[in-house]
């Protein structure tokens, strides 16, 4: 299986993409036993080539590592939430729209399918096919709501 060059990837569809210094292999190691879990494995590669993704209107595609980590455990854990919304756990969220609609990585059970969280009516849907297929149709349309199209 070839490996993806995320940071190629990304500016090949959208040149404007923001690109922050990769994380290194211990961070990812130390955010992995905070979340009690593995991280996906693109999401992984990507954040070891760029600790996130800025796309469209500076909308953080892609969240740093240390974002990554804190909303997810917030989501997981937030009883105040756990009350309004149906559980969280079988996602790896990693990004936004800018305006509190939130994507993640399937992860129970585990597929590489990307689903966006529309945090007005708790709906998840399909959106992409993998983590690659999501930059590609997030960072080409140019628009923050480009999932609903």
């Amino acid at each position: 299986m070839l490996a993806i060059m995320w940071r190629e990837s990304v500016l090949e569809v959208f040149p404007d993409a923001g690109l922050r210094t990769p994380v290194e292999a211990s961070e990812v190691v130390a955010a992995e036993g905070c979340l009690g879990r593995a991280l996906p494995a693109d999401l992984k590669q990507l954040l070891l080539e760029s600790n996130g993704v800025i796309g469209h209107t500076h909308v953080d595609t892609v969240w740093s590592l240390e974002q990554i980590v804190d909303q997810n455990l917030q989501l997981w854990s937030d009883q105040t939430l756990a009350e309004l919304y149906m559980p969280f756990d079988s996602f790896m969220f990693f990004g936004d729209n800018g305006g509190g609609d939130q994507f993640a990585l399937v992860q129970k059970p585990q597929r590489p399918d990307v689903f966006v969280w529309e945090h007005e009516s708790d709906s998840r849907r399909w959106v992409a096919n993998n983590l690659c297929d999501y930059l590609g149709r997030s960072l080409r349309v140019g628009g923050d709501d480009w999932y609903r199209l």
